[in-house]
């Protein structure tokens, strides 16, 4: 895993404005595993090369306005002494009155990194988000153009899984991240980000989150808890102990597979992990011990099987 990982292992909306915005809302871009020690040194930033606050300022000359108008110049930073958020912001300026509704009117937006609204004088909300970290704050425009940032502190998680040392292809995992830590028992109940693809990279506000790893659709589970830091990309890799087992109800050892046939695996204490009807089931099951069990023509019929990590298989289940 990379640096930021603390050992252990559709998209739920970012935490918003109370305010009620007029116009289109900011978008908002069970077992536990073993996991590899994080390599050396710090996560590498996002943008390589961007300068902190000590590099020219966004805005340091504005346009002119337009008669009756003063520019309003904006761009954000991950952190006070970070570098400036250099694409991905979505910018909104409402008016700070709600209307009879009781919404926000939206007057301006964009999706430039530092853009420039110009406007009538008075009071007005600027929204910024970025991915799913987002900030809105209140600015009054005066008869002089005037240049405003924004805090964004906020940075990428990239996600992959493996077994053995060997990727899992991107369309057989998910992950599902949570707000708060696992390790100390302060995890949010639901998703903050559902279903998330190996190799996506996603925009969150910065802080721990607990991981959940999905392999396949049976109990292949693990979890670990990561540290997102402002300006950064945290690559972090779940390692899972499980296998690939397609059953097959036979007559005769390497014989033709049995359609109709109703399968369900189970534990050898009768726990229940999967069911399937069909004639070649394939499961993703975490190693240790099971029983299948394949029910066809009214009989049952059954065969203890074991997985070890990393060895897909096929289990024949005989007919006698």
């Amino acid at each position: 895993m990379a640096a930021g990982l603390m050992l252990a292992a559709a998209v739920a909306p970012a935490a918003g404005q109370s305010l009620q915005f007029l116009g289109t809302p900011p978008s908002a871009v069970p077992q536990a595993g073993p996991f590899a020690p994080p390599p050396s040194g710090p996560p590498r930033a996002i943008v390589p090369g961007q300068g902190g606050a000590g590099a020219r300022e966004p805005h340091a000359v504005l346009p002119p306005s337009p008669p009756g108008k003063a520019a309003l110049g904006v761009f954000a930073r991950f952190s006070p002494e970070g570098p400036t958020v250099p694409r991905s912001v979505i910018w909104r300026v409402f008016a700070d009155r709600p209307e009879a509704s009781g919404a926000f009117p939206l007057v301006a937006e964009s999706t430039d990194a530092a853009p420039v609204f110009f406007l009538t004088p008075g009071g007005y909300i600027v929204h910024a988000s970025y991915g799913l970290a987002n900030t809105a704050q209140r600015v009054v425009v005066g008869p002089v153009s005037r240049r405003e940032g924004f805090l964004l502190p906020a940075g990428g998680l990239r996600l992959e899984a493996d077994v053995e040392n060997k990727a899992i292809a991107p369309q057989k995992v998910t992950f599902d991240i949570f707000e708060g830590s696992f390790l100390q028992g302060r995890t949010s109940t639901q998703p903050y980000y559902r279903s998330a693809g190996a190799g996506e990279v996603v925009l969150l506000p910065e802080g721990t989150y607990h991981v959940v790893s999905t392999y396949g659709d049976a109990n292949a589970v693990v979890r670990a808890d990561v540290s997102v830091q402002p300006g950064k990309l945290t690559d972090a890799t779940m390692h899972h102990r499980a296998a690939q087992v397609m059953l097959k109800l036979v007559k005769a050892q390497g014989g033709e597979a049995q359609a109709d046939t109703q399968w369900t695996v189970i534990t050898p204490g009768g726990d229940t992990i999967k069911e399937s009807i069909g004639a070649f089931p394939v499961f993703v099951l975490t190693e240790g011990d099971y029983v299948a069990i394949a029910r066809n023509g009214g009989k049952n019929f059954s065969r203890e099987f074991k997985v070890d990590a990393g060895h897909d298989q096929e289990v024949e289940v005989l007919v006698k």
